[in-house]
């Protein structure tokens, strides 16, 4: 019953806790998301530059947050001109580490080293950190925010900020991820496309008005008045900062410990290729989502327990404190369960990554790379276009030396290609090809997720070898 009786109080802080942090995560969901419907190489880019920017958010992040236990102490025993002094000078804290942060994010060249990311990416990563090293300041002033409103149980106004905050980085992305394209005579509105580059500008305006609109309601709502926090931010005390600094730091950087276990493998997975670290980019996003309830549980628990001993009640205090653990687990394995069965509907979200392409000295150049069943129709469309001269009249594919790997859901398969064609000119050739196909099961069947043909020779063929053949098929269609 103890146990139940912790949760009721637990959970009323933790609810609005965890749907703000979801929606903080949801920032990197839409990312993923949109960026994986745009091409595989901005996916990667993506990869890279969200580990450098939550390596670097995180463990700041984490020093900031010591606000939440100094001023939930202080909210405890009654202190509130003091509790509030503490949010201006977390503020300032968040101010000065953001110089460091921004410094970091905007001269990324260690972390570009480490994984070897491709030039052609790493331009994408540089213009995805520029944007989000103008995030970073209003992100750790709202951190400060948040672990004040937390501390003085007030999270439902941190979420209502969040949430409107996802509400305009929807389409704030889409519309720089995807560009837009407007006829005459407005085309010079017109949004270039911008990939990977688009999510961390679309970050820096939402996460900015979401701090000036923090801002505004310290200034406005009457539940503020208590704390003292109109006006302009109180001058830096050393002693204040200090104390901060004493808690903040080991707090940093065991979070940072935490979440470079997953963020360093993006740098290191970029080493295969684009493909693995986009997949990698996936994974990290569902960790993620997972890790947000537990978070939330934490967060309304550690205000729970500092408040009971600011009000000098140290048994309640550890009772809340083991039973905030034991919930977390609970949900951790309840969680875990839905990840495992609802495996392929929750990648389905994410990608529709159907690759073709032609490598090699000859196909990579004629063919290209085409990402996405839109591109790849368009490529068939301008390479047979319904009317062309001379008009194809004959087109077989014979494939032999066939292999295919089975791997549970995926699937591997090679051949060698004979393809005659012939013109209606009487021209023709034969073209030879390696084809390399990669599969996964769905709920419709097996689907074609890449093919990559490579070029064996091309030969010419008598003129009009083939005198005698139909005008369309009966057996395919």
């Amino acid at each position: 019953m103890r146990l139940l009786d912790s949760i009721r109080r637990i959970a009323p802080l933790a609810w609005p806790v965890f749907v703000g942090q979801v929606a903080v995560l949801a920032f990197s969901t839409v990312d993923t998301v949109m960026v994986a419907r745009h091409s595989a190489l901005d996916l990667a880019a993506l990869a890279v530059g969200a580990a450098v920017y939550i390596t670097v958010f995180i463990g700041l992040m984490g020093v900031v947050l010591a606000i939440g236990p100094i001023a939930g102490q202080l909210y405890g025993a009654g202190k509130w001109h003091e509790c509030g002094r503490q949010l201006h000078q977390s503020m300032w804290l968040a101010l000065a580490l953001s110089v460091i942060g921004c410094a970091v994010l905007l001269f990324p060249q260690p972390f570009l080293a480490l994984s070897r990311t491709p030039p052609e990416v790493a331009v994408k990563v540089r213009g995805y950190l520029n944007g989000l090293a103008f995030a970073l300041p209003m992100a750790l002033l709202f951190t400060a925010y948040r672990g004040f409103n937390i501390a003085v149980s007030r999270p439902k106004a941190v979420m209502a900020l969040q949430v409107g905050a996802l509400v305009l980085k929807v389409p704030m992305t889409a519309l720089l991820v995807f560009g837009i394209a407007l006829p005459a005579p407005y085309e010079g509105l017109s949004i270039a496309a911008l990939g990977a580059p688009g999510c961390g500008i679309a970050t820096a305006i939402v996460m900015t008005g979401q701090m000036l609109a923090a801002w505004w309601l310290l200034q406005r709502d009457p539940f503020y008045r208590r704390f003292a926090l109109h006006g302009r931010l109180a001058a830096p005390h050393r002693a204040s900062l200090a104390g901060l600094l004493r808690l903040g730091l080991p707090m940093g950087l065991s979070i940072l410990i935490e979440i470079t276990g997953f963020t360093f493998m993006a740098f290191f997975i970029s080493r295969i290729g684009a493909i693995p670290v986009a997949g990698h980019q996936i994974a990290v996003n569902l960790v993620a989502m997972l890790f947000m309830m537990p978070l939330a549980i934490a967060n309304a628990a550690s205000t729970l327990v500092a408040q009971r001993v600011g009000a000098d009640d140290a048994a309640d205090a550890r009772r809340l404190g083991w039973h905030s653990l034991e919930a977390a687990v609970l949900i951790a394995v309840l969680m875990g369960g839905c990840l495992y069965l609802l495996r392929r509907q929750i990648l389905g979200l994410y990608t529709d990554d159907a690759v073709w392409e032609g490598v090699g000295e000859y196909y990579d150049n004629q063919f290209g790379r085409a990402e996405g069943k839109a591109a790849i129709r368009e490529h068939f469309q301008r390479f047979w276009p319904e009317e062309q001269d001379p008009e194809l009249v004959l087109n077989a594919h014979y494939l032999t030396s066939e292999q295919i790997h089975v791997d549970g859901d995926e699937a591997e398969g090679t051949w060698i290609h004979m393809q005659p064609w012939l013109f209606s000119d009487g021209r023709a050739l034969l073209r030879s090809s390696r084809l390399n196909n990669a599969f996964r099961a769905t709920d419709e069947g097996w689907r074609i997720t890449r093919t990559r043909t490579e070029n064996v020779f091309i030969s010419d063929l008598p003129r009009n070898f083939a005198s005698d053949h139909p005008s369309h098929s009966v057996l395919f269609k």
